[in-house]
């Protein structure tokens, strides 16, 4: 009689018990309880009347009563709404001139016949390693008269490194074969870049942008070390001075005035403004998400 070895799978590969399912379900829904129950908080607080909030002691986590008085206020004309608009212009217009110049470096550090193509990018690994640090930048920005531009913002860190060899490695991966039959066809690089690579790279493309968006969007120390004129912050900078620090938020009606002392920003207000900062990101994240994973896992293992 033969003894059949019988091969078990690895532990990770073995099907759930529903002891492992439940434990699961649990995990994930604490998790989301813990993700979302603060911005359900903080949404319910900034359209809460103020008598909803002076009975409920602070924020408010049980609704009574509806009231949009604090985005009317803040988004009559003031600094909160120039920081929108600030800050929409800096992520849109931001995003395109990084995207574009990373699109264009990464395409011709995947070819490797480039010009100088190994120093260039010796250069670019370089700063994985080494930064410039706050004060050259700033010493640097200083001289070419940059302060308390918008410029500032956007040139200093115009293309990231690490978004930078994601794109290489996934160019480095587009069949050359395409590359070739398109300029035996008479392409130039530019309509190769225009007509094959970038038709491919979607997915990947979308992912940088992002990054990029997200980083224009919650600018924050940049703004704060080049910004001097307050009519120029962005939302974060908004965020922070009048959130974070208490200080009376300009042009505003919905104030606890105290004698003696300068109007404050209710809570309402105050949450309002983080509504204001967090919620577009959440609007455009889902538009992206389909992409996320794909562009990420195809920029980021191959080659």
């Amino acid at each position: 009689m033969s003894v059949v070895a019988v091969r078990r799978r690895p532990l990770w590969d073995e099907e759930p018990t529903l002891f492992g399912r439940a434990a699961k379900g649990v995990i994930v829904a604490v998790v989301v309880f813990a993700v979302l129950f603060p911005l359900y908080v903080v949404i319910l607080t900034s359209v809460s009347p103020q008598a909803a909030i002076t009975k409920s002691g602070g924020l408010v986590m049980v609704p009574d009563g509806f009231s949009l008085a604090a985005y009317t206020e803040l988004l009559s004309g003031g600094v909160v709404s120039k920081a929108v608009l600030v800050s929409t212009g800096l992520a849109v217009f931001g995003t395109l001139f990084s995207t574009v110049l990373t699109l264009l470096a990464a395409y011709g550090l995947s070819r490797p016949g480039s010009f100088a193509h190994r120093p260039l990018l010796f250069v670019v690994l370089l700063t994985f390693l080494f930064g410039p640090g706050m004060i050259p930048t700033y010493l640097l920005v200083s001289s070419l008269g940059l302060l308390d531009t918008y410029a500032a913002l956007v040139l200093p860190g115009a293309v990231a490194a690490f978004n930078l060899v994601v794109l290489r490695s996934f160019f480095m991966n587009i069949p050359q074969e395409l590359v070739d039959s398109a300029r035996i066809d008479g392409a130039s690089e530019f309509g190769i870049l225009a007509r094959i690579v970038l038709p491919l790279s979607r997915a990947v493309t979308a992912v940088i942008a992002l990054f990029y968006a997200v980083g224009y969007w919650n600018a924050f120390f940049s703004a704060f070390l080049y910004l001097n004129t307050p009519d120029k912050w962005p939302i974060q900078l908004v965020l922070r001075q009048y959130v974070l620090q208490g200080q009376p938020i300009p042009g505003t009606g919905g104030e606890a005035v105290i004698e003696g002392v300068a109007p404050l920003p209710t809570l309402a207000v105050k949450m309002a403004v983080v509504v204001i900062a967090v919620v577009p990101v959440l609007f455009v994240y889902p538009f992206v998400q389909k992409h996320f994973t794909k562009g990420v896992i195809l920029g980021a293992i191959k080659g």
